[in-house]
This record gives structure tokens, sequence and C-alpha cells, in this order.
């Protein structure tokens, strides 16, 4: 069976990693058909520890995602990507043949959206596969 490949970007805070966990094991499809690979963007301060403290199940929002979806018996992949998160996403998404980007989403007013920018809405812009953001 080819599994269904979903790369799931998680950022800080594990209450919207574990959202996003959650809807991957809501999907219509056998815990067998699915293969997560949960990513966090390695921000300046952790980019600057040695290589082996930079594994992105240090990230504690990773490991709240990791236990939601082992969890649901789904088949869990963690990788880091250097900033910009953006692109580091967009590109592991081209790279490693993904069927699925499951990102979470800030409400956050367009003013702040226009000034500062926003990695959710960069994947979604760039990404040539089909981007699923779940509002927190």
């Amino acid at each position: 069976v080819m599994a269904y490949r979903i790369l799931v970007p998680v950022g800080g805070e594990n209450e919207r990693a574990e959202k996003q966990a959650e809807y991957v094991t809501r999907l219509p499809s056998s815990a067998e058909e699915l293969s997560v690979t949960l990513v966090h963007a390695l921000t300046g301060s952790e980019k600057d520890v040695s290589a082996h403290m930079q594994q992105p199940d240090r990230s504690e929002a990773v490991r709240a995602a990791k236990r939601v979806l082992d969890d649901a018996g789904i088949d869990v992949h963690t990788q880091g990507v250097s900033s910009p998160p953006a692109e580091g996403i967009v590109l592991l998404a081209k790279e490693g043949d993904f069927d699925e980007i499951v990102i979470s989403g800030k409400k956050r007013s367009p003013t702040q959206k226009a000034i500062l920018g926003s990695v959710t809405q960069s994947v979604v812009l760039e990404a040539e596969i089909p981007v699923t953001v779940i509002s927190t």
C-alpha cells in the first residue's frame, strides 16, 4: 500500500501542534495508509547549538504532536529545517514527495499580516501540493 505522505510543520505551541496531529488522525483512511513527517523550523538560537542538540524532537510541541499520532498508530518521522521556515517547508515538501501539508494558522489582523508576513501564508502561496490550514 502506497502511503499518503503528510508534512506537518510544527511551531512552538503544544496546543496548535496537537490540533494539527488530531486533524491527521481524523482523515478517512487507516493508520497504515498514512506517513507523517513532523517538521520543526530551527530558530536563530536553536541553530547556534551543536548538531546533536538540533534534533527536532527536542521541541516540546513536536513531542506533543508525535504522542497524538503514535497513539493513533500512525507512522511518524521528525525532521528539522533551517530558516527561513516557509522556504524550508516548501522545499522539503517538494523534495520529499509529500501529498499534503497540514499547517497551523494564527488569527491575526490584516495589518499584522501585512507587516509581519506569515509562514503559513507563504507556504499556502508557494507550495505545489494541497495545504490544509488548521485555525486556532
